[in-house]
């Protein structure tokens, strides 16, 4: 496996100040002698306390010796001249052309694949249905199929990078994921080595939520933001931790798994085996559940119409009954946004974040969703934690979780 690695941290930090695009010398040099603009730029997805979190400031020559280094490794190259500042003008510097990475997102009922150039801007980006029920060879095979199809578009012939995402727990360390309540057969899974081994490059892996908060860190609305919380409603329901712009995973990883928070005691069953668990009221399994008792029961003509059509129902069909005006639908909306908002208001109590952004597939349900758990965190939580707290939707929406795979590799590859 070939992959070209910064030496030192000073290179490290060099690489993550030109992922935001070409600098001038000059201007990269005005940045390296101020100790606070590298730690700016330390990985967000990695552990703190390496040593590529405060590489220190730079001399202008030793910071010539390094690009220059950086340029013969392949990992940047010269970009012409910047404008003049009143002297001679100086060299621009960019990171290689030639660089990509893999961000990989695998859903409980889809994959993403994209490929992004060293910025990470996405460059071509597919996706499918699949079941992750099936487990991980089938999943992985549909997986280097996208990666494959990407590499026919003539979009790369090496990969740099790959990110992973999944949805359940990961041990961050082990790079597997660890009794993961809804993929059967992934237990321990060693996923970050297979990728490696496959696609012959660096692979990295975390739960899926946590790539969704890196996507909008890096690009979404959470730009300008060091402290937030992103929180998936999708088949499962989880809450990505950024904390001064950095990933919180806790101890052992499992940090934001907010799906199993009980909600009531006597509660439907969740997947987990406990009961009363937020995600069995809310997540795209208990909302389709709850669309096909409403349908059932002739509450719902609209529901009962498309049940009968296609045998099945989603948080799709739900969205668009309630489009229509359906009462039923619009109540099984409201219901599951107020669950939602009654555990979303203690995390904003607890944690008294910059912004909240709510994604994924049951979140498109949209701004009746969105009012209703507005609703119920700004009533229930402290007055002084919502005083100036924005709920929102994510505007990235299937582009948070691949953006934030190649972030999440990118931070990995671009550290000592």
């Amino acid at each position: 496996m070939k992959s070209n690695r910064p030496e030192n941290s000073h290179q490290a930090a060099l690489l993550r100040l030109l992922r935001d695009g070409p600098r001038s010398r000059a201007e990269l040099a005005d940045r390296a002698a101020d100790p606070a603009a590298l730690a700016a730029s330390a990985t967000s997805a990695l552990p703190t306390g390496g040593a590529y979190d405060h590489p220190g400031r730079m001399s202008r020559s030793k910071l010539n010796v390094e690009l220059d280094r950086l340029v013969e490794l392949g990992l940047a190259e010269s970009d012409g001249f910047a404008e003049s500042r009143g002297g001679r003008r100086s060299g621009r510097v960019r990171l290689s052309r030639n660089t990509r990475f893999a961000g990989i997102d695998i859903g409980a009922t889809s994959v993403d694949v994209a490929v992004t150039d060293g910025e990470l801007r996405v460059l071509g980006h597919v996706s499918e249905p699949c079941d992750i029920r099936l487990g991980p060879a089938h999943v992985l095979d549909r997986v280097l199929v996208l990666v494959g199809k990407l590499r026919d578009q003539n979009l790369f012939t090496q990969l740099h990078g790959a990110g992973i995402g999944v949805p359940g727990p990961v041990s961050f360390a082990a790079g597997v994921p660890v009794m993961p309540p809804i993929m059967p057969g992934w237990d321990r899974y060693p996923m970050r080595e297979t990728v490696s081994q496959e696609l012959g490059c660096p692979a990295m892996l975390d739960n899926d939520v946590n790539i969704m908060a890196l996507g909008e860190l890096h690009a979404g609305v959470a730009r300008q933001v060091d402290d937030f919380l992103l929180v998936k409603i999708g088949t499962g329901i989880g809450c990505g931790i950024v904390v001064d712009g950095k990933i919180y995973r806790g101890v052992s990883g499992s940090a934001g798994d907010i799906g199993h928070i009980r909600v009531d005691a006597f509660g439907p069953v969740c997947a987990c085996g406990n009961t009363g668990c937020l995600e069995a009221y809310f997540g795209g399994a208990a909302l389709a559940e709850q669309a096909q008792t409403v349908a059932r029961s002739g509450h719902s003509p609209y529901l009962a119409e498309r049940l009968a059509v296609t045998g099945t129902l989603s948080a799709e069909d739900v969205a668009a009954a309630a489009a229509q005006g359906d009462a039923a639908a619009i109540k099984l909306i409201r219901d599951g946004g107020r669950h939602v908002g009654i555990v979303l208001a203690g995390l904003v109590s607890f944690f008294n974040p910059r912004l909240v952004i709510i994604a994924g597939g049951v979140a498109r349900l949209g701004h009746l969703l969105l009012a209703e758990i507005r609703s119920v965190v700004y009533r229930r939580s402290l007055p002084l934690a919502t005083g100036n707290l924005p709920i929102v939707l994510s505007e990235l929406e299937d582009a948070a979780g691949v953006v934030g795979a190649a972030r999440f590799i990118s931070d990995h590859v671009y550290s000592a």
